[in-house]
């Protein structure tokens, strides 16, 4: 891939910690994806606390990647961040809690449910979307199958990953249907057949995972996904 002119910038959006592994490798997998591409780039650590009004507090961004970290400080700046990529056509990645927002916020805005949220920052909600998972996945490891012709299957490369967890939250079953006739695919399911990843299709790059492919960093492999991811975002700042 030859290295455009325009520069390229993109938004790491949650609230960085140390004591979350995946936030130790998230400069590590972006350092890789760079060199993957053959292409510089400009990153920048927004917390979710900085998000007042989305479109003005991102608009200089060619891609968001909200990553884990959950429950953010500001629930609402995340989704907001989520809602300007989605409608304005930026490529977006959400890898766990990223992923978990990403149900909630399609789910308020696409298939009108208002009251939708989060079992952890909404324990007595009406409309979870996210639910606590039946077991949790803190430090787990399993394999997701790749649904073939989807986007996430082509990100990765390959018809299986072996995928890496630190969560206790994931979609609700009960509101599967409700996302799917809203346009979202679900197109990764762990060997049990439990969603693990989804895309909204038309988008230039709309996707998340509730694995965390970033900590492939610390094995020294790129995570492809996050080479998809910025890939996407080169050819946003290409279309200006």
């Amino acid at each position: 891939m030859t290295p455009i002119q325009r520069s390229v910038t993109v938004a790491i959006i949650g609230d960085r910690s140390d004591d979350v592994p995946a936030h130790r490798a998230i400069p590590k997998a972006l350092e890789m994806a760079s060199q993957a591409l053959e292409q510089p780039f400009d990153w920048q650590w927004i917390q979710t606390g900085a998000i007042d009004h989305a479109p003005r507090d991102l608009d200089r961004f060619h891609g968001v990647w909200l990553v884990p970290g959950s429950p953010y400080e500001n629930m609402e700046g995340a989704l907001g961040a989520i809602h300007w990529a989605r409608t304005q056509g930026i490529p977006f990645l959400g890898t766990c809690g990223g992923f978990q927002h990403l149900l909630v916020e399609f789910a308020r805005n696409v298939c009108g449910v208002v009251g939708a949220d989060h079992a952890e920052t909404a324990p007595n909600g009406e409309f979870q979307i996210v639910t606590r998972l039946s077991c949790s996945l803190v430090e787990a490891v399993g394999k997701v199958r790749l649904e073939p012709g989807s986007r996430l299957r082509a990100a990765f490369g390959v018809d299986e990953v072996d995928a890496s967890y630190r969560c206790n939250y994931g979609l609700n079953p009960k509101w599967r249907t409700a996302l799917e006739n809203g346009g979202l695919r679900f197109t990764a399911v762990d060997e049990a057949g439990e969603v693990r990843g989804v895309e909204w299709p038309g988008h230039p790059f709309f996707a998340g995972v509730l694995f965390q492919p970033e900590r492939e960093a610390f094995r020294g492999r790129t995570p492809a996904i996050v080479v998809s991811w910025l890939k996407a975002a080169v050819a946003q700042a290409e279309r200006g």
